[in-house]
């Protein structure tokens, strides 16, 4: 016979008592229902249900606490049952789940619980040192006194049933030594119970009787049937050999005791124990041991494939809703996909849209300036080379006294030519005759008897490298500056003069007329200057304070 309900029975008290403090904090939420109503039915199969319901509630919640609370009470049921390797399993997974919150009190008396279930199951499986390992455990984790007395007398039971009496003795001597052990009587008439047995397997002629009478008087007083059976069974075992009618008697009482609490395995042994002493009733008593060894048998392989089919619903439930879960998390990935597709569709459009109006508004800027562009420059050629061209033949008749009839209407033709040029945009500058030759005609054409002209350097190699559209800048600036002479200053005399280095060309221009006695105002012919000389990447300085005329220099680089 062994005693394991006892211990397991002050675990479910102990855990009813720290219910109850939390009571009015864990009713609020399903987890908390379903552990309450753990809690409260008296059917062992109903509640291990409500506490695996609990238990995967609190886990989805993180309430790792009161998971392994759950995990621990399923395993004791399942103890209770005699599924002993399911306890085991459910046991381990309490200790991983306990794990994983920091040590608090409440923690630790968890874990402690836990650990005094997983010793008392390994002694029903006959592992009797690893039950002492667990029991220990259950001491290092609890901080309370009693519950470290119930785990000191679990160890002294187990070297009891190891046949290490000793060693047994020295453990209830260690919770009858402590000043708490009377505090709970239950407890204390088990433990001095077991120093009778202990002391009386060491010593055949020590006594144990009175230690047995006054525990069972405090188990009747406490209506402990589980302890009461304990202390029967150690009457008939001690009055077997001794007294066989006293024996009978006790074993007669230890029976009557099972009946009451219903506990199958006590019975057994009870009856056991009857079938030697009562010989009379031999098959009487055989025929309800081998009914209950049935029912037994029949209820725990059940309840063992019960706890199994309760977890394995679990298991699928919980993967049905992990897969379930999973295709929601697919669907809802798929349409936030499709969300983020159409609206960078929609940014891309906006985009697009935004740069075409963009590029619109910028091309009709730049065909209005384009167009203006062209205008001022349709206009500055017009100036430049038909309106300066006609005023250059003009000159040249005002100042011949024989005209050249023919050399007129070249002239005029090739201006005409040129006007024409300008309507295709074809520009032909004539360069049958050297650029140094064609700068001397043209200021040679502004002298007259009234003006002498002196050119200064206007050798050919002046003028090498430069480009056909960079000597036509140059001739129409030296011709524009020519006609603003003749226009305005009444020059008699004008010096021009070409000098040249490695990589500038340099015109300086003088002549003494009256010169620009106020502030320079450029106009169009003076404007046009500028902007060619701007073109060629050179600089254009007017020296208007001197004494008498004016100076004009101009340099630019050669490319």
């Amino acid at each position: 016979m062994r005693y394991l309900y006892f211990p397991l029975i002050i675990i479910t008290v102990l855990y009813s008592c720290k219910g109850e403090k939390q009571k009015k904090t864990e009713h609020h939420s399903q987890s908390n229902l379903y552990y309450d109503l753990a809690k409260h039915t008296t059917n062992e199969k109903e509640a291990f249900k409500y506490y695996n319901d609990a238990k995967e509630s609190f886990l989805l919640e993180k309430d790792s606490l009161m998971a392994g609370k759950s995990l621990v009470n399923m395993a004791i049921i399942m103890s209770n049952q005699g599924d002993y390797n399911g306890s085991l399993q459910t046991s381990i997974e309490a200790v991983k789940v306990l794990s994983i919150k920091k040590p608090d009190p409440d923690n630790k008396e968890t874990q402690s619980s836990n650990y005094n279930c997983m010793a008392i199951v390994s002694e029903s499986l006959g592992q009797y040192d690893k039950a002492i390992e667990y029991f220990h455990k259950a001491i290092e984790t609890s901080n309370d006194t009693i519950a470290k007395l119930v785990y000191l007398n679990n160890i002294g039971y187990s070297h009891l049933l190891k046949k290490d009496y000793p060693t047994a003795l020295h453990y209830f001597n260690l919770v009858l030594n402590s000043t708490e052990s009377t505090k709970d009587r239950v407890e204390y008439a088990r433990v001095i119970n077991n120093y009778g047995k202990a002391s009386y397997m060491i010593n055949p002629d020590f006594n144990p009787i009175p230690l047995y009478k006054e525990s069972l008087e405090i188990r009747e007083e406490e209506k402990d049937y589980i302890g009461q059976n304990f202390a029967l069974a150690c009457f008939t075992d001690y009055y077997e050999n001794k007294n066989s009618a006293k024996a009978q008697t006790y074993a007669l009482k230890r029976y009557a005791v099972t009946n009451k609490f219903k506990n199958p395995d006590d019975q057994l042994e009870a009856l056991q124990k009857l079938i030697i002493l009562d010989p009379d009733n031999y098959l009487k008593y055989f025929k309800r041991f081998q009914t209950i060894n049935d029912s037994t048998q029949t209820a725990r392989n059940s309840a063992k494939n019960q706890f199994a089919l309760i977890r394995y619903e679990t298991e699928e439930k919980k993967a049905e809703n992990e897969r379930l879960t999973a295709e929601k998390a697919k669907d809802d990935n798929f349409i936030l996909k499709q969300k983020i597709s159409i609206g960078v569709l929609l940014i891309v459009i906006l985009i697009v849209i935004s740069l075409y109006i963009w590029r619109k508004k910028t091309m009709k800027r730049e065909k209005a300036l384009e167009v203006k562009n062209m205008a001022l420059r349709y206009s500055k050629r017009v100036h430049d080379e038909v309106a300066n061209g006609i005023y250059h033949v003009m000159t040249e008749i005002e100042n011949q006294d024989h005209i050249n009839k023919d050399r007129v209407l070249n002239r005029l033709e090739e201006v005409y030519e040129r006007s024409r040029n300008i309507s295709y945009e074809n520009i032909s500058p004539n360069e049958e005759e050297s650029f140094n030759e064609k700068v001397s005609k043209l200021l040679r054409t502004f002298q007259n008897e009234d003006r002498k002209i002196f050119i200064v350097g206007n050798d050919s190699y002046i003028w090498d490298r430069l480009s056909l559209s960079q000597k036509e800048d140059i001739f129409q600036v030296i011709r524009e500056l020519m006609i603003n002479m003749k226009k305005h200053s009444s020059a008699s005399q004008v010096v021009f003069r070409f000098t040249r280095n490695e990589n500038d060309i340099n015109l300086f221009y003088s002549d003494n007329g009256i010169g620009i006695k106020n502030q320079l105002k450029p106009k169009n012919g003076i404007q046009n200057t500028e902007n060619r000389i701007k073109s060629l990447k050179g600089k254009i300085i007017f020296e208007t304070q001197t004494e008498k005329g004016l100076k004009i220099n101009i340099s630019f680089p050669v490319s």
